[in-house]
């Protein structure tokens, strides 16, 4: 030891010290510079900040009432609790698929218990769900390939503003698809084809965020849950390898959709949204997997896939839904004291396909007389499925439901009987049930004409006697679209040049005449053709075609293809036909974007009836379009035979009646019903008047009379790949129930009237105004003696008044006064920026017809504004008395528009 004294240890290096250079010398770092910020987080501390802030700010600028702050908290804690409890949804969702056979033991109650628990012929194929869970990490690497190669393009080139869009993550979650339940039929079933059902279950922990740049835009979706029955048909089978040749996947109905969105889709959360977000969705997913629609994956090149994609529907059933017995009375008056009665409904589904009865105000035993007619293409493991409601303002009661196998009904043809509500302690319901066959010959035409008295009736609004079924192929050699100083093409030589032009009529006054009232279209020769071809300004070389289906008052459109001449369809369209020897098919074939016919063609029913088949499958040349302009179709027309079975007298039928699988208590939670838009569910009802010779009082006999139906009904489309009409058959019945008042169109009505005046006013300015300054409307007005209605067809306007720079966006609305509820009142479809809006769309109101006799029908004209927009307002008005009109005859006409509707004068 050294005299001097002990040196204390080196101090060891803290945490944050930095560790000795190599001379043992410990090097220092510098310290932070004072003046590094976070920038991000600085911006979106600000951003935050800002959102908080300026909503208050602008309340205050705009001079708004205090209670605005109040909703937008009523909204945000909604939405708050709504996300919640799709959260909650969720975790007891994935808890379940964690351990399924515990959780059905402890927790889950009858009603949700799995296919396999209900059903004895259902297995629960636990092997397949391990397989799928094996596979789970390829299936999503081969989804993801799909959004980013497939899907994310398609997005960017369907318009230029979404350029940017991209998916910036894509993960499915670690939660496999499940199949709760597998049932293969045996019975009834064709022998070259194996039909599965499959229990689909999926309740994912995804997220797919998606991002457009150009916006800054950014959206997604964090969860699904989806909840289905899937169909898997294998056929044909085949003697060779692979054994079969195609396979087809379809859900049977709807399924269930549940998701939770994240980013700027939050806004689907609010009030008004939710649900009608998951209702978009679900109508897509239905336009492509969803029965009439499929999937065909074709495993052999042999196969005539083109058939699988032509599917034949088994047979039409058609429901007369005629009355009920003893429901249970649901209105109650002092707090439940004193028991009232109800107001019943009806919801019949068959499949895809929904209906809607009208409501018996204030009655146990309604006779409601109604009939409809409902496809049915794949019956084993279809039913018919009717629930009955009481209507109230709020949320409607239950007064019980009923579900019947069609494969009974196959098997008897014919059922008159009355059956006992489920679910309810008291109720009867009288149903006669029809099983039509399709046949491909026109042999009993007659006979079917006359049963559903077509041959006497000119109008095309009866009860069916055949089914028109189209398969839209494709289009070649479509022309390509130009815009400039000149008319929609009339003359052979703009048809000639392979092209057509976009109207602009003012500008061509301008270019062509000095005085407007010179123009003729057959005077522009060909030189006048090259000079639009001159000053003509290109937009799109190639068109964004679709089809319009027409056959008398109902329509169809196609899909849109965008930006081809030779658009691909592969689309099936089913129309109800009243009479094929007087109705015909018109197709054409217009550009989505300019609105501009590309071309037509018409073909006469009557000539199906004389081909092989009753089908004709070939190129038909488009009139009025380039001059080797072609659309490939495959037509066939189906006669609507109702085969009696012969059976002897001691026989007794059973039909078999299924109990629902959704309990009572999971219904009570369940919001009020609403009838879908799909196309498939557009069926319109015909009231049955009853035979005075034959009534029968139903409290001595226990089966009473059918009340017979005097004359045909009117059933409306059904579309296999219809996304949006512009042509729609809009019957009274189909639309969402609204029974309160329409006050605020009451309130409006004089304000609309004095802007509409001032408008005039501005328009007169010094000069004198014509006959008709608001424009006409030309409707078709006729009451239905067999159905028991009111029919008015909304055909055109013309001239109407240009509420802004842009034009107009009209639509019509009529009400059948006095009746001004919201539930009376109907709407037809808006059309964009134009004065000469076409609308073709049929109405009807359930009247009699000296009822009728005593009502003012109030059809107005108003323009569209968007959401918040100031450009809603009165275009024209006219109030037509039904007592000076001749309804019994179908009469077309043209009335004056005015600003209150009167003085409506008539042109024909």
């Amino acid at each position: 030891m050294s005299g001097s004294g002990a040196q204390p240890p080196p101090a060891s290096p803290g945490p944050g010290s930095s560790p000795p250079g190599p001379g043992g010398q410990q090097q220092s770092e510098p310290p932070p510079s004072m003046l590094s910020v976070d920038l991000p987080a600085l911006v979106s501390q600000f951003a935050r900040s800002f959102a908080l802030v300026f909503p208050v700010y602008v309340l205050g600028y705009l001079g708004l009432s205090f209670s605005w702050v109040l909703l937008a908290l009523l909204c945000l804690f909604w939405m708050q609790r709504h996300r919640g409890g799709k959260s909650s949804r969720l975790g007891r969702a994935l808890a379940f698929l964690h351990d399924e056979e515990r959780a059905v033991r402890l927790t889950v109650s009858t009603g949700d218990l799995p296919a396999w628990v209900h059903f004895p012929d259902t297995e629960r194929a636990e092997w397949l769900n391990k397989t799928v869970k094996h596979m789970w990490p390829f299936i999503c690497q081969f989804i993801e390939k799909l959004f980013r190669e497939t899907i994310e393009p398609a997005v960017r080139g369907a318009n230029s503003r979404l350029s940017t869009f991209s998916f910036t993550k894509i993960d499915l979650g670690h939660q496999p698809l499940r199949i709760n339940g597998v049932k293969v039929y045996t019975e009834n079933v064709d022998k070259r084809q194996i039909i599965l059902d499959l229990q689909i279950s999926f309740v994912g922990n995804c997220e797919i965020d998606l991002e457009i740049k150009r916006y800054f835009c950014r959206a997604g979706v964090k969860s699904i849950q989806i909840h289905g029955t899937m169909r898997v048909i294998l056929e044909p089978l085949l003697g060779d390898m692979p054994l079969v040749g195609a396979l087809s996947l379809f859900f049977l109905r709807k399924p269930l959709l549940e998701i939770n969105w994240t980013g700027l889709t939050n806004l689907l959360d609010i009030p008004g949204l939710n649900g009608l977000s998951d209702t978009i969705i679900l109508d897509i997913i239905s336009n492509y997997l969803v029965l009439p629609n499929r999937i065909t994956v074709p495993l052999v090149s042999e196969v005539q896939i083109a058939q699988l994609r032509f599917p034949i529907p088994k047979g039409v059933l058609r429901i007369h839904f005629i009355e009920a017995q003893d429901l249970e009375g649901k209105d109650t008056y002092l707090k439940g004291i004193v028991k009232g009665k109800s107001d019943p409904y009806g919801i019949i589904r068959v499949g895809n396909q929904i209906f809607q009865s009208k409501v018996i105000k204030e009655n146990l035993n309604p006779k409601w007389n109604e009939v409809y007619e409902a496809l049915v293409y794949e019956h084993p493991g279809q039913e018919l499925e009717i629930e009955l409601f009481d209507e109230d303002p709020d949320k409607d009661d239950f007064l019980g439901s009923l579900m019947i196998d069609l494969t009974e009904v196959e098997k008897e043809r014919h059922l008159d009987e009355w059956f006992t509500l489920d679910e309810v302690s008291k109720g009867r319901l009288h149903l006669k049930l029809e099983w039509l066959t399709l046949m491909p010959s026109a042999e009993n035409l007659d006979q079917v004409l006359k049963s559903v008295k077509a041959d006497k009736d000119q109008a095309n609004d009866g009860l069916s006697a055949a089914l028109l079924i189209l398969y839209l192929d494709s289009a070649r050699n479509l022309p390509s679209i130009y815009e400039g100083n000149f008319g929609c093409g009339y003359l052979k030589e703009r048809r000639a040049s392979g092209l057509v032009f976009c109207e602009n009529t003012t500008s061509l006054y301008r270019a062509l005449f000095h005085n407007p009232l010179d123009y003729n279209p057959d005077a522009l020769k060909k030189s006048a053709v090259q000079k639009a071809l001159k000053s003509g300004k290109k937009i799109n070389s190639n068109p964004n075609p679709l089809v319009l289906l027409t056959v008398g008052h109902k329509a169809q459109e196609s899909k849109i293809r965008y930006k081809t001449n030779e658009p691909v369809w592969e689309e099936n369209f089913t129309f109800f036909v009243h009479n094929p020897r007087r109705q015909d098919l018109e197709v054409e074939v217009k550009d989505e974007q300019h609105q501009c016919s590309l071309g037509n063609f018409k073909l006469p029913l009557n000539q199906l009836l004389a081909s092989e088949d009753l089908t004709m499958h070939q190129r038909f040349h488009l009139n009025n379009s380039g001059p080797n302009s072609t659309i490939n179709m495959k037509i066939a027309l189906r006669i609507l035979s109702l085969e009696k079975q012969e059976r002897s007298p001691d026989y007794q039928h059973s039909a078999q009646v299924k109990r629902p699988s959704v309990s009572k208590d999971a219904r009570k939670g369940s919001f009020k019903p609403q009838v879908s838009n799909s196309p498939a569910a557009n069926r319109a009802p015909v009231s049955m008047a009853a035979d005075p010779d034959k009534k029968t009082d139903a409290a001595e006999k226990s089966h009473p009379s059918n009340p017979s139906p005097q004359g045909p009904t009117n059933l409306s489309r059904s579309s296999s790949g219809l996304l949006a009409s512009n042509l729609s058959y809009s019957p009274s019945h189909l639309s969402v129930k609204e029974p309160t008042p329409s006050i605020a169109s009451d309130i409006s009505l004089p304000i609309a009237t004095q802007e509409l005046r001032q408008r005039l006013r501005q328009l007169e300015n010094g000069t004198t105004l014509g006959q008709s300054p608001l424009g006409q409307i030309q409707l078709t007005i006729r009451h239905s003696s067999q159905r028991n209605k009111l029919m008015v067809v909304v055909h055109t306007c013309r001239n109407l008044i240009a509420f802004s720079e842009e034009g107009s966006d009209p639509y019509v609305r009529m009400y059948l006064l006095p009746d001004k509820r919201r539930s009376g009142r109907r709407k037809t479809s808006v059309a964009k920026k134009t004065l000469n809006p076409v609308f073709d769309q049929a109405f009807d109101f359930s009247v009699s017809l000296p009822e009728v006799q005593r009502r003012t029908l109030d059809v107005a004209v108003k323009n569209s504004g968007g959401f918040l927009s100031k450009d809603k307002g009165l275009l024209g008005k006219v109030l037509i008395p039904l007592a000076s009109e001749e309804l019994s005859k179908s009469c077309t006409q043209w009335y004056d528009l005015t600003e209150d509707g009167t003085r409506p004068n008539v042109t024909s």
